[in-house]
């Protein structure tokens, strides 16, 4: 016993790689029961996992044990959400925003501004907080998140049953309202930190719209063009092989994203516009479109990464505190009901006339409802907490003892962790919700025979003729109908 008791040597790290690929290999054997019989998503799960092992619970998945917490946790939210806008834009159908750019101005202007103000309203007189850290968190909370998107927008029984254009709508806005909230973020920030007003809506213009958000979009563009150019002459050529081929989508990603963090400017928009410019014509899509690529990378990385964040859940943060006297479990629950439903269900439905993309009430209900808050509000609160802590975008190991704005800092993390974590349990648990609740509203004569079992397409939604079915499922499969 003694030589094997020497050979047991298990650290965090032997623990993290059974759990993770315990979790995942269980998920992927019964991956498509899960998706689309009991209509349930990677992320709620990956999540509850993550507690389960968490320091909460089992104590065998404990980040906080491996030092610099903060920074693990802004560079891979950078790079897993990087990876999905840059995924987002490869698969929108071909020039798909010179058809359908005012449906997603619309989301992206009104809808998040919106969002945006009533979040920190609610924040501001729920937790009574300085209106700025107020403006900070609801920042943080504004944009639609592409990975809890993705697990419910992605092909499945479930999906196939509303109506293409809204995926493709919500798809667009969650891939790039992640680079276009760093504006909304840094309006708190900036007059938060900066000596007057005038240097703060200076830096703003300056450092936020135009460097960070408006170069970084069009770099994106210029980089994913330069590159679909590259891989069709080495593809024309016969100088690339298919393992070569497939890996190029992944390298260009994580290139977009560096290229943006090198610079200084918006690693989402720049990613973004990436995918966007390489995907432009169609032509990568539609030669990769059975490779079921962006499904593989969902399963790694994204589950993986709510794992942990299930296990960097700040559950003792969510009680009253020196600083945050107001943090109690009832006034998060009550902010948290409060976003959901209104930071943006109202604000949908009354924009629902000005949206091409949305043709009936229940549709602007569908989206106003889909809006989940995840990964890209965890990593803007790293990115907020840092600014707030020493001035630049980089989380230090060791948070210093005396802040200047030790309120916000101490405030916004656990109300954007709660806010996740219900907008993760509820948006990922909606699918299953609304798939049972469509069986019981159809006559008996109509309902499939097991209970979420319905194909047809979700009721009071178009679904034929007006953009319902018109667009292709993937760029480069056909001509889009030149009435979309």
């Amino acid at each position: 016993m003694s030589w094997i008791n020497k050979h047991l040597e298990p650290t965090a790290a032997h623990f993290t790689y059974l759990i993770l690929s315990a979790f995942l290999i269980i998920y992927a054997l019964f991956s498509s029961f899960i998706r689309n019989r009991l209509h349930l998503s990677e992320p709620p799960l990956a999540t509850l996992v993550g507690i389960m092992f968490g320091p909460e619970c089992a104590d065998l998945l404990n980040p906080t044990r491996w030092g610099m917490e903060d920074n693990i946790t802004q560079e891979a939210t950078r790079m897993i959400v990087g990876l999905q806008v840059f995924t987002v834009g490869v698969e929108l159908p071909k020039t798909y925003f010179s058809r359908h750019w005012k449906s997603v101005a619309m989301m992206l202007g009104p809808v998040m501004t919106f969002s945006w103000l009533i979040t920190a309203l609610f924040t501001y007189l729920v937790l009574h907080t300085k209106w700025t850290t107020a403006m900070i968190i609801s920042a943080c909370l504004a944009p639609t998140d592409p990975v809890l998107a993705a697990s419910v927008l992605a092909e499945s029984t479930f999906s196939r049953r509303v109506p293409r254009r809204l995926r493709h709508m919500l798809s667009a806005e969650s891939g790039c309202n992640d680079g276009v909230s760093f504006p909304f973020l840094y309006i708190g920030l900036l007059f938060l930190t900066e000596e007057t007003a005038g240097d703060a809506i200076k830096e703003w213009i300056l450092g936020t719209v135009l460097w960070q958000c408006t170069l970084g979009l069009l770099m994106g563009l210029v980089i994913g063009h330069c590159f679909n150019r590259s891989l069709r002459f080495a593809v024309k050529w016969e100088y690339i092989d298919t393992g070569s081929f497939l890996v190029f989508y992944f390298l260009l990603a994580v290139f977009s994203i560096g290229t943006g963090s090198m610079l200084g400017v918006d690693d989402f928009l720049v990613a973004f516009g990436a995918g966007c410019g390489f995907a432009w014509d169609g032509w990568f899509a539609s030669k990769t479109k059975q490779t079921q690529l962006p499904n593989i990378l969902d399963l790694l990385l994204n589950s993986s990464m709510f794992v942990y964040f299930g296990a960097i859940i700040p559950w003792s943060y969510f009680r009253p505190e020196e600083w945050t006297p107001d943090i109690t479990p009832g006034r998060l629950v009550g902010l948290l009901v409060l976003i959901l439903l209104f930071r943006r269900i109202p604000i949908v439905l009354a924009m629902k006339r000005f949206v091409p993309d949305i043709r009936t009430y229940r549709e602007a209900l569908f989206c106003g409802h889909f809006g989940p808050m995840g990964l890209g509000a965890l990593f803007l609160v790293i990115e907020a907490r840092a600014q707030l802590e020493n001035g630049t975008s980089l989380p230090e190991p060791q948070p210093p003892k005396h802040i200047k704005h030790k309120e916000a800092v101490e405030t916004i993390w656990p109300v954007v962790s709660f806010i996740i974590l219900g907008s993760t349990m509820i948006h990922g648990l909606s699918v299953a919700a609304i798939s049972v609740g469509s069986h019981f509203s159809r006559k008996d004569g109509e309902r499939a025979p097991l209970i979420g079992q319905e194909s047809n397409g979700l009721h009071y939604m178009v679904h034929e003729g007006g953009g319902g079915e018109s667009e292709p499922s993937v760029s480069g499969d056909e001509d889009p109908d030149p009435n979309e």
